[in-house]
């Protein structure tokens, strides 16, 4: 337990749902732990708070429900296709890899459903793919959303931290920057900063930064659990990978402007190690918030198969990048093409069954557990928040006719890349293909595929028609952009969450888990995500870094 010289046993830096499994696996095991956050009180859980509540499972009883046949071995080859792992780096990342498999095939769902979390019984098919066997995707659908989204993951873990606070072991320390950590007697055991003015924000939105003070605080070990980089634009750029072609002029932030990187290079000053810096993950279905909460706020759209997703100048995107196929392979494309946009265009038949927007505040129905208003999906009409787009958001267009869908995309653009007559040409050769069952449109293969799925056919993918048939329509076009999401690379950790050092020794005191960590080791996810393994990640890494420092400083 805590000495005299020390102001905890450990101190964690960052409240989000890593900070939170951190914290709680240290007060479960009789640790005094302060937990620092810059942001105020409200922001407690970070970006979980806002995610659509996602979770990488394998062999769940929801999967066998729907006859998904999962299995360890089919999982760990699509994780391995995705990742691509080919550094020295990846030693770390690699291990970490197969732990997280195996926490999602064992006792992930388990353990979550003893602290009160329950899942949605339709698993989402996200990251199909689309190669073979061997590569990028998800071979089945994997994708289980927490019933209460975002919040419900968070809040068995923020019990966790309270139950804490209310036995005398956790302090909360809201409105404490960090701005260094130091050694004393060879290892990092001192973290300074700043206090910053109280402030009353709501979650997401900018705080301040005013300071009213100074802290220095002292504990036996340091648990880093700040985030990415995603709504640092300057960072994100700096990163860039040539693989991905040139950095987008214009982006939108999925996350709030306070994940900004501070923490990373706070670390690495200290003696931490930051691998694979330009591991990202960013999505291309970026949508402007017609009501945002931070600056440049985007949506994601969540789409099923049958949007037609072309480029700025109306081409269609190769195979097989189709909506919720590839995101970096679709990343990759787009900014080759000299543009930072592309469109989806759509029928209302098409957005009424297909489009979901990811985020809590975007789905109130699964956010608040309320069944009625779930099922109230299958009624006619697009969900309220998608129809909110469509009435408000800049990004969408409404036509009876293509020739007036094609002069508003020009229009928003202020350029005339798109041309009618090519546009139409297209269409109209991908209407044909729905004529009979079959089918030279690798597209229309993969609509007609997801229908065999009965979570599609339910909720997900509209039934194959026309573009062009007045009885589907309006028409729709949907201006697209870039959106930043998640850092891939991080701190580099071992097995016990311990940041190394360049010469690959742990660097004394000092963990690191979530994000900042790149979810396990620096970069679990190698240079592909398989989706819904952020949030696990963080959870995983949490629990594995407040464990870990639990024994060390007992």
């Amino acid at each position: 337990m805590t000495s005299g010289a020390y102001d905890a046993d450990v101190i964690v830096i960052g409240a989000g749902l890593a900070g939170l499994a951190a914290t709680a696996e240290l007060a479960e095991a009789g640790r005094k732990v302060i937990l620092l956050e810059q942001e105020p009180a409200s922001g407690l859980g970070g970006q979980a708070h806002w995610s659509f509540g996602g979770l990488f499972l394998v062999d769940s009883p929801e999967q066998r429900r729907l006859r998904i046949r999962d299995s360890h071995e089919l999982a760990w080859q699509d994780w391995l296709g995705s990742a691509g792992f080919d550094r020295p780096e990846d030693h770390w990342p690699r291990k970490w890899a197969e732990a997280y498999v195996d926490f999602a095939a064992g006792e992930k769902r388990s353990w979550l459903h003893r602290q009160g979390v329950r899942l949605f019984p339709v698993v989402g098919w996200a990251e199909r793919g689309g190669y073979e066997a061997t590569g990028h995707g998800n071979s089945v659908p994997r994708f289980h959303i927490t019933w209460g989204t975002g919040p419900g993951l968070v809040e068995p873990f923020a019990r966790r931290v309270r139950a804490g606070v209310a036995r005398g072991l956790v302090e909360l320390r809201f409105r404490h920057r960090v701005t260094g950590l130091a050694r004393s007697a060879g290892a990092v055991d001192t973290v300074t900063g700043d206090v910053l003015e109280p402030s009353d924000a709501e979650r997401g939105t900018p705080s301040g930064r005013e300071v009213a003070g100074a802290f220095e605080l002292r504990a036996q070990a340091v648990i880093v659990t700040s985030g990415g980089i995603g709504g640092n634009h300057d960072l994100v750029r700096a990163n860039w990978p040539e693989r991905l072609g040139r950095p987008p002029e214009r982006m939108l932030s999925g996350v709030p402007a306070h994940v900004d990187g501070r923490m990373l290079g706070i670390t690495e000053a200290a003696g931490g190690r930051i691998i694979n810096r330009d591991r990202m993950w960013h999505y291309t279905e970026g949508i402007d918030n017609w009501d945002p909460i931070w600056p440049r706020h985007g949506i994601r759209i969540l789409s099923g198969p049958s949007p037609l997703w072309l480029d700025a100048h109306g081409k269609r995107l190769p195979v097989p990048l189709f909506p919720g196929f590839d995101t970096l392979g679709t990343l990759e494309h787009i900014m080759r093409t000299g543009h930072d946009h592309t469109w989806f265009v759509l029928t209302r038949k098409i957005i009424e069954k297909e489009f979901t927007l990811s985020g809590s505040e975007q789905n109130p129905d699964l956010t608040g557990r309320s069944v009625r208003d779930v099922l109230g999906r299958a009624l006619p009409g697009a969900p309220g928040p998608v129809q909110a787009f469509m009435d408000r958001g800049a990004d969408f267009i409404v036509e009876r006719s293509l020739g007036d869908l094609v002069r508003r995309m020009n229009q928003l653009t202020k350029e005339p890349l798109i041309d009618e007559a090519a546009l139409r040409r297209e269409i109209v050769a991908r209407d044909r293909e729905i004529a009979n069952s079959f089918t030279k449109d690798l597209q229309v293969t993969a609509m007609r595929g997801a229908r065999k799925y009965l979570g599609d056919r339910l909720i997900r993918t509209a039934p194959p028609h026309r573009l062009l048939d007045p009885k589907a329509g309006p028409l729709i076009a949907v201006r697209l952009s870039i959106l930043t999401r998640k850092t891939l690379g991080g701190l580099e950790t071992d097995l016990s969450s311990r940041v190394l050092t360049e010469s690959g020794e742990a660097l004394p005191g000092v963990y690191a888990a979530g994000e900042a960590a790149g979810f396990g080791g620096g970069g679990v996810h190698g240079y592909r995500s398989l989706e819904g393994t952020f949030l696990g990640g963080c959870i995983f890494t949490g629990r594995t870094a407040g464990r870990a420092a639990a024994k060390a400083v007992g």
